[in-house]
C-alpha cells in the first residue's frame, strides 16, 4: 500500500510528507501500526484534479464527501481504507507550506516530517493524553529519534517553550542519553 501511495502522490507531483508512526519509524526504531498518516498540502482545485485521482490509483477507497467532511472540520483529516489490505491512510490537510526531508521508502524517494516537527507534535500529544499510560508509545518514538537521528536540539527546545512541552522533552531527552 505504501509504494502505491508514494508512486501515485509522486507521480501527481502532490505536496506531501509522512508523519506518525512510519516517520517515527524512519527516524528511530520501526515499529507496527494499522494506520499510515500523510500530511498534504493541496488546493481546493488539487484536491479534485491531483488528490483524489492519485488515492484511486493507488487503490484507496475514497468518498469524496468525506474528503468535503474534513475540510470543513477542526481537524481536516480523513481516513480512507486499503482496498487490498486491512490497513488505512489519514490523510491530513494542511493550508501551510510543509516543512520536510527527503528521504526513501521501499527504494522510492519520498518526504518526511522534519525530526524536529514530528517531536513537537509528538510532544503536543503527551502533554494532551490522559492517562499518561496511553502515551507511551509517543514517548519510545521520541527517544528513539533523539538517539539515532541528528535533531536541531537548540530550536527544539525554543519550541518546547513556546508549545509548554519543555519538561516532558527535558524529561524524555534525559531518559534517551
Amino acid at each position: 500500500m505504501v509504494k502505491r501511495i508514494v508512486r501515485n502522490f509522486n507521480t501527481a507531483g502532490l505536496d506531501y510528507i509522512f508523519t506518525g508512526a512510519l516517520a517515527a519509524s524512519y527516524y528511530g526504531t520501526p515499529r507496527t501500526t494499522m494506520d499510515i498518516d500523510i500530511v498534504v498540502k493541496v488546493t481546493h482545485d488539487e484536491l479534485r484534479t491531483k488528490l483524489v485521482p492519485a488515492l484511486r490509483k493507488a487503490e484507496l477507497r475514497i468518498n469524496e464527501e468525506k474528503i468535503d467532511a474534513a475540510l470543513k472540520s477542526e481537524f481536516r483529516i480523513a481516513t480512507f481504507e486499503d482496498s487490498k489490505s486491512p490497513f488505512t491512510v489519514d490523510i491530513i490537510f494542511s493550508t501551510e507550506n510543509l516543512r520536510k526531508k527527503v528521504g526513501s521508502i521501499l527504494g522510492l524517494p519520498t518526504f518526511y516530517q522534519t525530526p524536529e516537527d514530528l517531536i513537537r507534535v509528538k510532544l503536543r500529544m503527551i502533554k494532551a493524553t490522559v492517562p499518561k499510560e496511553r502515551a507511551l508509545k509517543d514517548i519510545d518514538d521520541i527517544r528513539a529519534i533523539l538517539r539515532f537521528t541528528e535533531v536541531d536540539m537548540k530550536s527544539l527546545k525554543r519550541q518546547a517553550l513556546k508549545d509548554s512541552t519543555f519538561a516532558i522533552l527535558k524529561d524524555i531527552a534525559n531518559a534517551a542519553t
